[in-house]
């Protein structure tokens, strides 16, 4: 777990020299770097997040951790290539080191021993009993769900931001004197906030095992395709569409196949708790002491 916690932090700190390097060797310093290298410089507190639900043995830790790892790839790596020409050796090395450290990261949260059975504490709450009022770890009253059903919520929860940094980017092209495209960022803008309510009330009876949240989790995944596709190519060009279009589609990509994985999971029989577990493609976790969690009594 020491491990795991130091290379989170190595992993957040070669994020923001990446950045910092990109945007020194930067031949066009534009408001739409600014604003993917701010997106970007924002992954940094996602790792400490991480690094504290890493600490507190969070299970959530799991799915954040998965989804951060690739995101920020692709967040950092769309900032590594210039319009034109090659992209400088020490951003393309610093960009390999952080790939190698996101890889790393997700081998230990899903591959380590150790790191799978410290994750499985779940979070506090305001509990009332006998004793009275007290704030300590409570076991959470839905019932048990697959770790990939997390994972899909997790990735879906990242449409709005991924929605909102290219329309953010698109803001330049008003800037630029195309004021016709005014109403349409307004409108993306609006979308983006919007995403973020409905992808909310899906997931909150997503993990309470209602098959309309799912289906409905997956058509807000094509519209959110079918609306930010066009608009990165109609407004920001085929770059655009290249380094904002692709990380919503590795993240909708996500969604689907953990939405997937967790029917077929949920049709095989009961699944052991996400809480304790995490997203597993192996099956059951399995305890060393005894059956696995999901039949222990309690």
């Amino acid at each position: 777990m020491r491990t795991l916690s130091w290379l989170l932090a190595a992993t957040a700190v070669a994020t923001v020299v990446v950045d910092v390097l990109n945007w020194w060797y930067a031949p066009e310093r534009g408001f739409g770097l600014a604003v993917r290298t701010g997106w970007a410089l924002l992954r940094t507190l996602g790792f400490l997040i991480l690094i504290r639900h890493v600490r507190r043995g969070r299970a959530a830790a799991r799915p954040f951790g998965l989804i951060l790892a690739v995101t920020t790839i692709f967040a950092v790596g769309r900032l590594i290539v210039p319009r034109a020409g090659v992209p400088p050796l020490p951003g393309l090395l610093g960009f390999a080191i952080l790939t190698a450290l996101c890889v790393a990261v997700v081998w230990l949260l899903y591959r380590s021993p150790s790191v799978r059975d410290h994750l499985v504490r779940h979070p506090n709450r305001l509990v009332i009993d006998r004793r009275g009022v007290s704030w300590q770890e409570a076991a959470p009253r839905r019932p048990p769900v697959t770790g990939w059903l997390l994972t899909a919520r997790v990735a879906a929860f990242t449409y709005s931001p991924l929605t909102l940094v290219p329309c953010l980017v698109a803001i330049g092209t008003i800037l630029d004197g195309r004021l016709l495209a005014a109403p349409t960022v307004v409108l993306w803008f609006v979308i983006g906030v919007a995403v973020s309510y409905v992808v909310l009330f899906s997931s909150f009876f997503l993990l309470r095992g209602k098959r309309w949240a799912a289906v409905l989790l997956v058509l807000v995944t094509v519209f959110v395709l079918a609306v930010n596709l066009p608009l990165c190519w109609l407004l920001l060009g085929v770059d655009g569409l290249v380094r904002d279009g692709t990380p919503l589609v590795v993240a909708a990509a996500m969604t689907l196949y953990g939405l997937r994985r967790a029917g077929r999971a949920a049709a095989d029989g009961p699944v052991p708790d996400p809480d304790a577990s995490g997203p597993d493609p192996g099956g059951l976790r399995q305890d060393p002491a005894g059956p696995p969690v999901s039949a222990r009594p309690g």
